[in-house]
């Protein structure tokens, strides 16, 4: 099936992303205004512009936007905080509904906070990170449930972004991963698919998209050697996309396994985010098609035009098109 018979139906399909909803800031500064302040001594970095986007979760959402996604909506936790309105600001202005985020005072909103050069436009200095160790809270573990229960029925593919880097994890609890896997089973014409990055052996029912690096660290956790059908069976799913970076994807289906090879792109300019476009780009066309190589195809071809992008770039349908045309994939 063509990219374009496929981008054809995004827009009858509604997506919900649901847990760690994020925001990107890269902040440029300028070398020049590096001055020692006079209250510590220490060398100062002068700002002179910020640039916030949606990011972990908030990147497949901004991905599902700009392919045309009929109705794309987050579900997370951010705190009561400035990055949580600029997260909820920059939600609305690319047409995602931040309706069901729950704002507390218990944690503070996800925020990665990237230093860019100014005049050589690399960033190079220490990125800084707003974090959260603690589990979240069992009020709001409920509300994150309740919210699913009322709202999820309303959408045609649910992702799930599992990204906090901590032990006590984000806003995908366990009791998140069971009601989503108790979901599945109930309605098991939905998609569910998920990105993990530090737990995909976790979840249960659900479409698992690890890279190759997390899916082989989830094997050598579980059976102490790499096997991605034992991987897949442990899951409990029908389909298991495990990513090859600008190789391809391999796609694990029962008793069956296929490679989707894509072309490598030359000289890419950020892989920052490539996971997400691939997630956004393939959950949508397995919606629409049920055709789990062509959903591979489509999240490839979607990965290759963000790659070329600074920052957590997006694929618009004409250049998912244009990219179709080019690779010959």
């Amino acid at each position: 099936m063509t990219a374009e018979r496929i981008l054809a139906a995004f827009p009858r399909l509604s997506a919900l992303v649901v847990g760690d909803i994020c925001l990107d800031r890269w902040c440029t500064y300028d070398p020049a205004e590096t001055d020692l302040s006079r209250e510590t001594g220490i060398p100062r970095i002068g700002v002179v512009s910020t640039q916030i986007t949606p990011g972990a979760g908030g990147t497949v959402a901004n991905n599902l936007a700009a392919l045309g996604a009929g109705r794309v909506a987050v579900l997370g936790v951010t705190g009561d905080d400035g990055f949580g309105f600029e997260l909820g600001r920059a939600l609305r202005s690319r047409g995602i509904e931040p309706d069901l985020l729950i704002t507390t005072a218990d944690v503070q909103t996800f925020t990665y906070t990237k230093i860019i050069n100014g005049k050589s436009g690399v960033e190079d200095r220490p990125r800084l990170d707003f974090i959260n160790t603690q589990p979240l809270a069992p009020d709001v573990e409920r509300a994150m449930i309740e919210r699913l229960n009322a709202n999820a029925g309303e959408f045609d593919v649910i992702f799930v972004s599992d990204q906090a880097e901590t032990s006590a994890g984000g806003a995908v609890t366990e009791g998140v991963r069971q009601w989503l896997a108790q979901w599945r089973t109930a309605y098991p014409d939905k998609i569910v698919w998920v990105d993990s990055r530090m737990r995909a052996d976790r979840f249960r029912k659900a479409i698992v998209k690890p890279n190759l690096q997390e899916a082989e660290e989830c094997c050598r956790r579980l059976f102490s050697r790499v096997d991605f059908e034992a991987l897949r069976r442990h899951i409990d799913t029908d389909l298991l996309f495990v990513t090859h970076g600008e190789r391809g994807v391999l796609v694990v289906e029962p008793g069956s396994e296929s490679w989707v090879e894509t072309r490598p792109v030359e000289n890419p300019v950020d892989i920052c985010g490539a996971g997400d476009s691939f997630s956004a780009g393939a959950g949508l066309a397995l919606a629409a098609t049920r055709l789990p190589v062509a959903a591979a195809r489509m999240g490839n071809l979607v990965a290759s035009v963000t790659i070329m992008k600074k920052g957590t770039g997006t694929a618009s349908p004409d250049e998912v098109l244009a990219a179709e045309k080019r690779l010959q994939v």
